[in-house]
């Protein structure tokens, strides 16, 4: 297969990482269900079907009703947050599919809701939270207004602040306590008081957040750090990285790169290799056009049209048809390829 120079992306640097709600990828035949209880989610199509088909019955939430800022991370955590952000909602009750996505640390001062994941499970969002790497996209329901601030953290920024494995933690939303302390919650209850008291602005506790990241974030291992930045180039040098490039380049056994890839981005190569296929196929359908170099990448990444289809839905909650919607700007702007850019 033929490697294209310019397909320089690994991972989204803002879209992914936010919960957006984007507009409905399904024709909605019902009419909108108001007022519904969390517990009405059909949890059990989760256990065997994707976040798209677990939310057919649902009508997401259009585009003109959210509005997102980003926010550049100062320098000095530009290596750990890919972009800091805030999410505001203020519809009664909001729908929609999140992206598979890197990590998060974030605080919700307005709306409660669930992330409902696959196996059936859900998670509520807590006035703190750490958002593992999510795996698939992920259907949430929140009662709004719904208004989010947060740091969406690199590999690299996970592993620093967190601790944590990252495959054996991911697909959960978590309080921030669990994983970091007493710190967090302080930090996340003065916020959110502040926030919604008018005292700070929402640019304010993002950026005050980035400090608590900064002022907390671990040393990690060199060698395990310059193996993040060669998974990194490996998933940004095809839409279809050869596993044995990345066993080549890295300073360790093949069971090694195994676990330290899971250990760090929450998937194993081949699994990562596929979740970032998938975001980044999303991104070059985004384009008006295809240049025919493009054309055959997106050819040659995937067995037929449907295993495309199949996988996009899988990783980005969307059908290909719905990724140029002009009704949906935002996600525009969660796969325009500007916003990709290598982790680390």
């Amino acid at each position: 297969m033929r490697r294209v120079p310019q397909l320089k992306w690994a991972v989204p640097s803002n879209g992914t990482a936010l919960f957006l709600c984007q507009i409905q990828t399904r024709i909605a035949r019902r009419p909108r269900y108001r007022g519904v209880h969390m517990d009405s989610f059909p949890k059990s199509e989760l256990q065997t079907g994707d976040a798209e088909s677990a939310l057919s019955d649902f009508e997401l939430t259009s585009e003109s009703l959210i509005s997102v800022d980003y926010i550049a991370p100062p320098a000095a955590i530009s290596d750990y947050v890919t972009t800091l952000y805030h999410f505001r909602c203020d519809e009664p009750l909001i729908r929609d599919i999140q992206p598979a996505s890197v990590g998060h640390l974030a605080i919700f001062p307005r709306g409660r809701g669930h992330m409902h994941f696959r196996g059936g499970y859900s998670d509520p969002n807590p006035g703190t939270a750490i958002m593992t790497p999510l795996s698939t996209a992920v259907p949430i329901v929140v009662e709004g207004p719904f208004h989010v601030i947060g740091a969406a953290l690199s590999p690299l920024g996970w592993a620093a602040l967190t601790g944590l494995h990252a495959g054996k933690a991911r697909d959960r939303l978590r309080p921030a306590r669990e994983v970091l302390g007493a710190d967090a919650d302080t930090l996340g209850e003065r916020l959110n008081t502040a926030y919604r008291d008018g005292s700070m602005s929402g640019k304010e506790c993002a950026l005050a957040i980035g400090e608590f990241i900064s002022s907390h974030a671990r040393p990690i291992n060199p060698r395990h750090r310059d193996l993040i930045r060669i998974v990194n180039m490996w998933l940004g040098a095809s839409l279809n990285p050869v596993l044995d490039d990345l066993m080549d380049a890295a300073a360790y056994s093949p069971r090694q790169v195994q676990r330290l890839t899971e250990r760090y981005f929450g998937l194993p190569p081949r699994a990562l290799a596929r979740k970032y296929r998938a975001l980044r196929a999303a991104a070059l359908l985004s384009f008006p056009q295809l240049t025919p170099e493009f054309e055959y990448e997106l050819g040659e990444a995937f067995f037929d049209q449907s295993h495309m289809i199949r996988e996009i839905t899988r990783f980005v909650g969307r059908t290909p048809a719905r990724l140029t919607d002009e009704r949906a700007p935002y996600l525009a702007e969660l796969i325009d390829p500007k916003n990709l850019r290598e982790l680390g």
